[in-house]
């Protein structure tokens, strides 16, 4: 059991956006020089690991949540809809800075998982953010390989790997149910190749 919870902590949903981020630069040809890759990554992990982590240690302090997991609906709903606004800004932000057009896809993308989440709620569905996370990823690798023509399938596949290592963490951890995880992992794997053809 303490493997599974270990695999959900290092691949936390507000881990792997800084993690992508890495990835990114290390394999999609760019102009960008170290200090403005690292202005990049601060931006991006102030906006999805620090904020965020700041919002749910105000609504413990407020008892809007019980926990830092977040686990009931109720709990998850004004969290989720704030990380929404937060991530569609962020990808207006990235998208209209010369060069990182791609990195505004990634958060667009990430803004309609996170819609997607937020409707299921209504049908009593606590959609597994952590499997949206990696879905979100590997849709995003699979876009960024067909757009740069790169051979991205190493990374493709491990984060394939990865989303069923994580997946079954998740059940194993009785988090969520197998059509939570599936669903998470489908929206957010869709999500980056609907952004793609819509922007």
């Amino acid at each position: 059991m303490k493997f599974y919870k270990f695999i959900s902590v290092i691949l936390h949903p507000i881990v792997i956006p800084t993690i992508g981020i890495i990835l990114y630069f290390l394999l999609i040809p760019n102009s960008f020089n170290s200090n403005q890759k690292f202005a990049v990554l601060g931006l991006i992990f102030i906006t999805t690991y620090i904020i965020p982590l700041a919002i749910l240690f105000l609504f413990k302090k407020m008892n809007l949540i019980k926990s830092f997991k977040a686990e009931s609906i109720r709990e998850r709903k004004v969290p989720i809809a704030m990380m929404i606004v937060l991530f569609y800004l962020l990808g207006n932000t990235l998208r209209d800075i010369s060069n990182l057009f791609d990195l505004g896809l990634l958060f667009y993308a990430t803004t309609l998982g996170l819609i997607f989440i937020y409707i299921l709620f209504a049908f009593k569905l606590k959609t597994s953010i952590h499997l949206l996370s990696l879905g979100i990823t590997s849709g995003f690798f699979i876009v960024m390989n067909y757009t740069h023509n790169k051979n991205l399938l190493i990374v493709i596949i491990g984060c394939f790997i990865l989303s069923g290592i994580l997946g079954t963490a998740r059940l194993q951890l009785k988090a969520h149910t197998q059509a939570e995880v599936y669903l998470g992992f489908l929206f957010g794997l869709i999500s980056p190749i609907i952004i793609f053809y819509f922007l």
